[in-house]
């Protein structure tokens, strides 16, 4: 019985949220480097079926960094790096883009599986407008995002399927470009005004202290994050992601949100109930 009531209690905590959220969007990006453990994706494609079963319409933005790296060590290729990004000739790029239909198809499949509705946006049918991306090394065939179809997300958020995007686009001339998935992920979500933006990776959040597990920050602004930035308490990776947060919510959307995926459910956690997880970045006027 006990127990019974605690499963009640957690449902009427979700209940002002749930009515809060409804019919509005949430952009998830899924980063590559949790795509890979099964039971993770599991659990994180089971919470966004959840939230659009509970009304809330969910868009996926997915990487795939590591299975591609993965492959090009296969094939004794080089990977070469400049500022995060993959230096990418047309041999690479034909591989990013085997990869990134495999992901999309896999978690398309996986949630049809779970008994929910996907749309996988690939290369075929991309939404992705972009161009050559400018940079201080030539990066080969890497772009940025400068547009997505917005009328085509919106008619499948209102069948009620879940769209699925990975992260490459085409110019004017229908040429391809590897793009940056945070990047793209906050472009959607500023283009489509969501509600929430939620980076799920393999950390907890923003830290204080990484090597102190209590000094995680629930809630931070982003004047206040751009100063942990500036002060290398904020480093390395973080940085990237705390910045695609910082151009979801400058675009307009509500709140941006870094979530530790590896948490099991950890989306319903941090949109559903008043502690949250993680951490969320708010726009400080």
């Amino acid at each position: 019985m006990e127990e019974a009531i605690k499963k009640a209690n957690v449902l009427i905590e979700a209940l002002p949220y749930i009515k809060a959220f409804h019919n509005k969007v949430t952009v998830i990006k899924y980063g590559g480097s949790i795509l890979g453990e099964e039971r993770v994706r599991k659990a994180v494609l089971e919470d966004i079926v959840f939230l659009s079963y509970m009304g809330i319409r969910p868009v996926l933005v997915h990487g795939g960094g590591p299975n591609i790296s993965e492959r090009i060590r296969k094939l004794g290729k080089k990977t070469e790096f400049v500022d995060g990004m993959r230096v990418t000739d047309a041999q690479t790029l034909k591989i990013v883009e085997e990869e990134l239909i495999r992901l999309n198809e896999q978690i398309v499949n996986q949630i049809k599986e779970l008994g929910g509705n996907a749309r996988g946006f690939i290369s075929s049918n991309c939404i992705i407008k972009a161009r050559k991306k400018k940079a201080k090394q030539d990066l080969g065939l890497v772009g940025e995002i400068v547009g997505v179809d917005i009328d085509i997300l919106e008619k499948e958020l209102r069948r009620g399927f879940i769209p699925i995007i990975c992260p490459m686009g085409k110019d004017e001339k229908d040429c391809l470009y590897n793009i940056n998935a945070d990047e793209v992920a906050a472009f959607v979500a500023s283009s489509l005004k969501a509600e929430k933006f939620v980076l799920l990776t393999n950390v907890r959040g923003i830290m204080r202290n990484i090597d102190d597990p209590t000094s995680l920050l629930g809630s931070i602004t982003n004047k206040e994050a751009q100063r942990l930035i500036d002060e290398n308490i904020i480093q390395q990776g973080m940085i990237p992601k705390v910045q695609a947060c910082f151009q979801a919510i400058n675009g307009g959307v509500k709140k941006a949100h870094i979530v530790d995926a590896r948490i099991t459910h950890a989306l319903l956690l941090e949109i559903f109930t008043d502690q949250g997880i993680g951490t969320e970045i708010v726009k400080q006027d």
